[in-house]
């Protein structure tokens, strides 16, 4: 059969151009050859052998035609269609993906046709040989540039890898999880490029808030399980700026100040604790917390 093959795609020039395949149908349809052209058998029907075979007499007649015509795009579909099997072999390499197999196998079918249009049969390479890495590649450069819940920078997402790769040989080492200093030294690298990588991998995948815990022993959505905004916090700092403001009031001021705010009384209390009217009293608050406040505000400037 692949005497019978090749000879007859070495003496007739095949056909039927056909626009290459879109990102949702990469198999490509390849119409039927013109009256004066043989008809290649369906491809489920040619054999590896044959079909490589087949491959290298394609190549040198795809060489010799004028691109644009209707016998080159028959010749170019004829290859897409003869080597599908090597796309699905590289994207079997990613099946414990998330995205779809079809998918994968239609971004690779991209790879495949960059790759017929840049290979060159006189050099003596298999064309399996060329073409793969430029199939995974492009299936690489889908995940990089889609699979991301949240964008970032090229070169993190490539950190990525690198630093799941290391993390596993020196967990496997260490008996523990490494720490970013150590990951730092078997990278080479700089701790803190370190640290913004492992923060930027949180980036690939996200969670939806509503999703429940996988631990059995807590309960609720992750939204349930988040933290809300401590207004006291404020107020410890606005305690601690006024800790020396208070310091360095009279005696006299920071007893007012304690009998006012500490124990509560009121302002007639305060009076005949100290043996002055409740008018005076409100006259010292009043130029004491003006003082406090006017000291705040110069922390703040």
């Amino acid at each position: 059969m692949r005497a019978d093959v090749a000879a007859a795609a070495v003496t007739h020039a095949p056909a039927a151009p056909e626009a290459a395949p879109a990102f949702r149908a990469p198999a490509v349809d390849r119409p039927a050859a013109p009256v004066d052209l043989p008809e290649i058998p369906p491809v489920d029907r040619i054999g590896t052998d044959d079909a490589r075979a087949l491959s290298k007499v394609l190549f040198r007649r795809l060489a010799q035609l004028e691109e644009g015509t209707h016998e080159y795009a028959y010749v170019r579909n004829t290859l897409v269609e003869l080597n599908l099997a090597l796309v699905r072999f590289a994207a079997s390499r990613f099946r414990t993906r998330s995205e779809p197999m079809e998918d994968i196998v239609q971004v690779g079918t991209i790879g495949l046709i960059k790759a017929i249009d840049r290979f060159d049969v006189e050099r003596g390479l298999e064309f399996p040989t060329f073409a793969l890495p430029t199939v995974i590649g492009e299936i690489k450069r889908f995940f990089r540039d889609t699979s991301w819940a949240v964008h970032v920078p090229r070169r993190l997402q490539e950190l990525r890898l690198d630093l799941a790769k290391a993390s596993d040989e020196l967990a496997f080492t260490l008996g523990r999880e490494p720490t970013a200093a150590e990951l730092a030294e078997k990278l080479a690298m700089d701790e803190q490029e370190v640290r913004e990588g492992l923060v930027a991998s949180a980036g690939y995948t996200a969670y939806s808030l509503d999703a429940q815990s996988d631990d059995e022993e807590t309960e609720g959505s992750i939204a349930d399980r988040l933290g809300e905004e401590d207004t006291g916090l404020e107020g410890v700092l606005d305690h601690e700026a006024l800790k020396p403001l208070i310091a360095a009031l009279p005696d006299r001021d920071r007893r007012i100040l304690s009998l006012r705010f500490g124990a509560e009384m009121t302002q007639s209390e305060i009076g005949a604790e100290l043996g002055i009217s409740q008018m005076h009293v409100s006259r010292l608050l009043s130029r004491i917390l003006a003082r406090l406040r006017e000291g705040m505000a110069a922390e703040t400037c």
